[in-house]
């Protein structure tokens, strides 16, 4: 289903851009605002900080071996992986998927 936005959505953008969107959206019950949308990128992250406020044991975590590039270049390595139930829109026009 297509994503749109108001003509309310574009104040203060000076257009054209192709500048990562960021969005509220509900996972696993809990609110999370300040999301980025960066179509760039191959993976979602949660950062721990994030994590640890969703109260999900650690173990519940999937070893993940293969490291990530970081904005900088450099190396990071992920604690592991996990799928949340995230939730976006609001009803009649909802959706709710699995993400890793």
């Amino acid at each position: 289903e297509v994503i749109s936005f108001s003509e309310g959505g574009y104040e203060g953008v000076r257009l054209p851009h192709d500048d990562p969107v960021v969005v509220t959206l509900l996972v696993e019950l809990f609110t999370m605002k300040r999301i980025l949308i960066d179509s760039g990128s191959s993976t979602d992250i949660l950062y721990k900080h994030a994590f640890d406020q969703l109260r999900i044991p650690v173990d519940q975590l999937k070893l993940v071996r293969t490291p990530l590039v970081g904005c900088a270049g450099e190396m990071v390595h992920p604690l592991g992986s996990i799928d949340l139930s995230v939730v976006a829109g609001t009803t009649p026009r909802q959706t709710q998927v699995q993400m890793t």
